[in-house]
């Protein structure tokens, strides 16, 4: 014992000094840490901090007696040990409490939809940055102080003067310009890509012709002029068409359904039918369903204001626009057009087979004249002719259209802010940069704002603003044409793009006037842009915000504003062929369309005129709501986009199945799958809606598992069932083909039916000339199921979290 003891007495006289345990406050936590510093005794030396447990020391008294004390102490402290655990787990548990109930309070993530985000939503700059911590509130401010400072009206002015049609020299110039416009800005990227599409232009050497039929069999008689051959229709069939005209309205499916109810039939006849309410390519198409020879389009004075003190058409304008019922190349369909992919020698079904041409009114108010027979419903009355319009026949007339198809080089142009928590996800926008004519409402405002966007970005990113998510600005080529550059960039990007683009926002066709505003969008978007019109002032109402504007007529504003995608958007590819959501925002007038889009009098001077001098008031509004968006969507930590109003959407057009249910019941068929898949659906995005509830927001890798399961809902509704080659568009709500929701209404409604299966009563590709077939019915369901229920699946998450007792 004695040994034992003097080793220890010398093992102490041989170490450092003791151990002093001190209690030091750490600034920038703001929390008291215990460190233990140890001292080496040396003047001046540097104390090494690290971690230790609190340890209980007696004096050192270097005898006996202070080995007796030292025991007596130790048994002590065995005693209190307990005691003293007790305490500091006490402490523990209400610090932890404290802390979590104080954190609670400000989670941004905790209200009572979890997809709103609030205005103290805070960025943390990095450790580059000298800016203290920018919340929404700053963001807003910064942005709107530094899109003031641009000049949009100079450069929609600018544009429109310029030249731009798809493959032109001029378009060249522009593009080298807006290449060098974003290289001068502060972005991570710039770059261009080209493709090579086939575009269809007019034969300068052989315009396109209408004649009268001669009085003997086989000849031409007089000529009708077309006043100028440059208007012409993209993608019309080629060669001839002859044959009566007849009047149809504008060319629906119900008015071709309708004129042959009042025994006017359309086959084997040129239809003549009026500008609006549908596309281009809708109208050629239902006319070939229909078996029509041609069709001519005009502009009726009728779908244009009638105040005589603003501005009008010329009754000898026609109107541009491209036949093509797609999006994209028509001769690479599903495919890119790189110049060194290998075609296969197919083309896209969208395409017609008969030919069309554009024609102004005062040509159209020559043909009418002609016409004889019943005379037209009074909801088809236009206002060329100071009688009614009759529905024909009338005489005979010969169309040639001789357009030729032309490989023509077009460029995207691309600018790129890197994200700093999640670069490889993609908030997108983007602005048609082409136009037929001047362009200004058609391509040259979304041009102006885009690039007044990428400016202000730039400078905030200058100001110490680093999104979480990249911002991609894109400048598209071939708009014109069916949104062919936007399309050919999805299809050469596809696999990696459902993987990594959030959203889309197309600046397309945002000024049409400033008396009412639309969105036409994924139902994702829709609480976030009802959100951002509460921020944005109205351009027109002075002390009210966009949205007290919407809902002054209506309280209902979504009805009021929201619209689904059409085909001829350019965010419709985004939607309904690549899943991802998009959005395209509209100023309009009231009641009335633009009169001059998509002719030679889209001139920055109409515009003005049109607008009444506020142009540069509504162009800023679009860019405030399109910047905001932005912010929103590239900052927030959990991305912004309500999941579950899918749910709605499927419960509503369900809610149109439910009358047939009968029919269906009656011959042994049921809808119970889709009201299965429907509730799993809803209960996915609730349990989702919970998870997120009560997580943490400043637990990076749950919010990116989180952000991943949202930003690929979309994609969830493409029918994987499907071929893209042969359906492109393969979402079940906005797609075209079998698979689609809107083909399944169509053909339970041949129940009620005789049976004729008419093509005018099935716009979704309905068999023409068969009835309601169960097996097709079968099939159609089995699709729209399992899309539905594997949306369902994938928002559940894992695997083992799914509910498989569907």
């Amino acid at each position: 014992m004695d040994r034992l003891w003097g080793l220890l007495q010398r093992t102490q006289r041989l170490s450092p000094r003791p151990s002093q345990t001190i209690y030091k406050r750490v600034e920038r936590t703001q929390q008291w840490r215990l460190e233990e510093e140890e001292e080496d005794g040396e003047e001046g030396a540097e104390p090494a901090v690290h971690f230790c447990p609190m340890e209980l020391r007696g004096p050192d008294l270097g005898s006996r007696t202070g080995g007796q004390s030292l025991g007596l102490l130790a048994a002590t402290g065995r005693r209190a040990a307990p005691y003293l655990v007790l305490t500091a787990l006490l402490i523990f548990t209400g610090a932890f409490l404290l802390g979590y109930v104080a954190f609670r309070g400000s989670c941004q993530a905790c209200g009572d939809d979890v997809l709103v985000v609030s205005e103290d939503m805070n960025y943390e700059p990095g450790p580059d940055s000298h800016q203290g911590t920018l919340y929404w509130s700053d963001l807003q401010a910064m942005f709107l102080r530094l899109l003031g400072e641009g000049r949009l009206e100079d450069i929609i002015r600018q544009t429109s003067l310029r030249k731009r049609m798809s493959g032109s020299a001029g378009m060249a110039a522009l593009a080298q310009d807006i290449r060098e416009a974003l290289s001068s800005q502060k972005l991570d990227h710039v770059w261009m890509d080209t493709h090579y599409v086939g575009l269809q232009f007019p034969d300068p050497a052989h315009p396109n012709t209408l004649h009268w039929i001669g009085a003997a069999a086989g000849t031409l008689g007089e000529p009708l002029p077309l006043e100028d051959h440059d208007v012409y229709c993209p993608y019309s069939a080629t060669g001839n068409a002859t044959g009566e005209l007849v009047y149809a309205h504008y060319g629906r499916p119900e008015d071709l359904q309708d004129l042959r109810a009042r025994g006017v039939e359309p086959a084997g006849r040129l239809l003549l039918v009026r500008l609006g309410e549908i596309s281009f390519a809708q109208k050629v198409a239902s006319a070939q369903d229909f078996g029509a020879q041609g069709v001519l389009i005009y502009p009726d004075p009728a779908d244009f204001s009638q105040d005589p003190h603003k501005l009008g058409l010329s009754s000898h304008r026609a109107v541009y626009g491209h036949v093509h019922l797609g999006t994209g190349d028509p001769y690479t369909p599903g495919f890119p057009s790189f110049n060194q992919t290998q075609f296969p020698p197919v083309q896209s079904s969208g395409l017609p087979n008969i030919p069309a041409q554009p024609i102004s009114a005062d040509i159209a108010s020559l043909l009418l004249r002609k016409l004889q027979g019943p005379v037209a419903p009074q909801m088809w009355q236009g206002r060329l002719l100071g009688s009614p319009y009759h529905l024909g026949p009338g005489p005979g007339l010969h169309l040639r259209v001789n357009n030729h198809r032309v490989s023509t080089p077009i460029s995207n142009i691309f600018g790129c802010i890197e994200g700093r928590s999640e670069p490889d996800h993609y908030v997108v926008i983007g602005a048609q940069r082409d136009a037929w004519g001047p362009g200004a409402a058609k391509s040259a405002v979304g041009t102006a704002i885009l690039l007044e966007l990428v400016r202000t970005f730039s400078s905030m990113v200058s100001n110490g603003f680093q999104p979480r998510r990249s911002l991609l600005f894109i400048s598209w080529d071939g708009g014109d044409f069916g949104s062919v550059g936007s399309t050919e960039w999805l299809e050469g990007y596809l696999s990696v793009l459902h993987l990594k683009a959030v959203v889309y926002v197309s600046l397309d066709n945002a000024v049409l006037g400033d008396d009412k505003f639309n969105a036409k969008t994924s139902p994702l978007l829709i609480s976030l842009i009802e959100n951002i019109l509460k921020q944005v002032d109205s351009p027109n109402r002075s002390g009210q915000t966009l949205y007290e504007q919407v809902v002054f007529n209506n309280h209902s504003w979504d009805a009021e504003v929201i619209r689904p995608l059409p085909m001829d958007s350019s965010a419709y590819s985004f939607t309904a062929f690549a899943g991802v959501p998009a959005v395209e925002f509209s100023f309009t007038e009231d009641g009335q369309a633009y009169p001059f889009l998509h002719t030679k009098d889209d001139t920055y001077e109409n515009l003005h005129r049109v607008l009444r001098g506020r142009l540069p008031a509504v162009a800023q509004a679009v860019a405030q709501l399109a910047g905001q968006l932005l912010i929103r969507l590239s900052h927030d930590h959990l991305l912004p986009l309500d999941f579950g109003r899918y749910g709605d959407v499927v419960l509503r057009h369900i809610g149109s199945l439910n009358e047939f249910s009968g029919d269906l019941k009656a011959r042994g068929l049921t809808l119970q799958w889709v009201y299965s898949a429907r509730g799993d659906y809803i209960r996915a995005a609730e349990k989702l809606r919970k998870e997120i509830y009560s997580s943490e927001e400043s637990d990076e890798r749950l919010m990116r598992m989180y952000n991943v399961r949202i930003m690929r809902v979309e994609f969830y509704f493409l029918s994987q069932y499907v071929s893209p080659a042969d359906s492109p568009f393969r979402h079940i709500f906005l797609g075209r083909g079998d698979h689609t929701l809107g083909a399944l209404l169509d053909h339970v409604r041949l129940l009620r039916s005789d049976g004729s299966g008419d093509p005018g009563a099935s716009p979704s590709q309905v068999t023409p000339g068969l009835g309601f077939q169960e097996s097709r019915f079968r099939r159609q369901l089995a699709l729209l199921t399992w899309t539905l229920q594997g949306a369902a699946n994938a928002l559940s998450g894992d695997v083992w979290n799914i509910d498989n007792n569907f």
